[in-house]
C-alpha cells in the first residue's frame, strides 16, 4: 500500500537533506534530490519494521493544546 508524505528538504553544502513532515524523526540526505528520496524511503521502511519487531506494549495518541509564542 502507498501513502503519500510531504518531504521537506534544502541544500546544505551540497547535499540534499530533508525529512518526512508527517513522521517525526525521519531524516536523511542525498548527493541529488533523487537519492534523498530514496534515503528517506529506506529510512521510513526501517522505522517502520523496528516498530513491528518491537516488544514494547502499545501506544496511545491523545491530543493536547500548548501555548505558543
Amino acid at each position: 500500500m502507498k501513502h503519500e508524505f510531504t518531504l521537506e528538504f534544502w541544500e546544505d553544502d551540497g547535499w540534499f537533506v530533508g525529512k518526512l513532515k508527517e513522521v517525526p524523526g525521519i531524516f536523511s540526505q542525498g548527493e541529488t534530490l533523487q537519492e534523498l528520496e530514496e534515503n528517506i524511503a529506506d529510512a521510513y521502511q526501517l522505522i517502520c519494521q523496528d516498530d513491528q519487531t518491537s516488544d514494547h506494549p502499545a501506544a496511545h495518541t491523545k491530543g493536547i493544546l500548548l501555548d505558543v509564542a
